[in-house]
């Protein structure tokens, strides 16, 4: 390809195993070290440094520094939706991790996908807005409505912060475990934190799992309007 964007650039950088380690473990949505990243990707810190010079001067990632040390993020909504929609066409080719273990069902029911909810659940709760004519879509585009605002505003979500902010306020984004779409976007964003500030969910501490509580999960599918899965 002799022009336009260069694939093959994005796709070497994403492609190596080192660096898809990094960037895996970044889908978290936490600042991580250099040193902490090179043990997710199995090598030198010097190696890891490398791997991440490579990723920052392709705006992948951004640098944090605090003290002493520095912080590695991805560098937007738009890698961390690149990198699940990557993990779903891997999941459904196939092309899986022979690894497994108990916290492949938490995963796929609900997890951080950077900064918002993905698996079962946060599949649920786009299905619940887009029933209840909270999110109108359109192609593959998706926006709040005028009683998707009144509903968010109720929730206790701060819509003009929200307005003000450069991230677009609603985005699909493919989830991979179960190849639906969930919310992104400053909204999808916002309804994680607010999950956490009522306490209906925690994250699970070392993982991308986010832990429901029965009350929560309950208060959950009922503001949603998400059928309780069959027992």
């Amino acid at each position: 390809m002799k022009e336009g964007p260069d694939i093959a650039l994005l796709g070497s950088l994403i492609g190596d195993p080192a660096r898809a380690n990094i960037l895996t473990a970044l889908m978290s949505g936490k600042a991580l070290t250099a040193t902490e990243l090179a043990l997710e990707a199995g090598v030198t810190v010097q190696t890891a440094s490398s791997h991440l010079k490579k990723l920052q001067d392709a705006h992948l990632l951004r640098q944090r520094k605090q003290g002493r040390h520095r912080y590695f993020t991805l560098a937007d909504d738009d890698v961390g939706s690149v990198l699940e929609a990557m993990m779903g066409l891997a999941a459904k080719r196939g092309l899986l991790r022979t690894r497994t273990g108990p916290r492949d069902e938490a995963l796929r029911k609900a997890r951080v996908c950077y900064n918002h909810l993905a698996g079962d659940l946060g599949v649920a709760i786009y299905d619940g807005m887009v029933s209840q004519g909270y999110l109108a879509e359109a192609d593959d585009d998706v926006s709040l409505t005028r009683d998707g605002e009144d509903f968010a505003e109720a929730f206790g979500i701060d819509l003009a912060s929200l307005v003000k902010s450069r991230r677009p306020m609603c985005k699909s984004c493919l989830d991979w475990s179960s190849r639906r779409t969930h919310l992104a976007g400053s909204l999808g964003s916002a309804l994680l934190n607010r999950f956490y500030k009522l306490g209906w969910a925690a994250r699970v501490e070392g993982s991308r799992v986010v832990e429901f509580s029965a009350s929560g999960e309950r208060s959950l599918l009922a503001k949603f309007a998400i059928k309780a899965p069959a027992s």
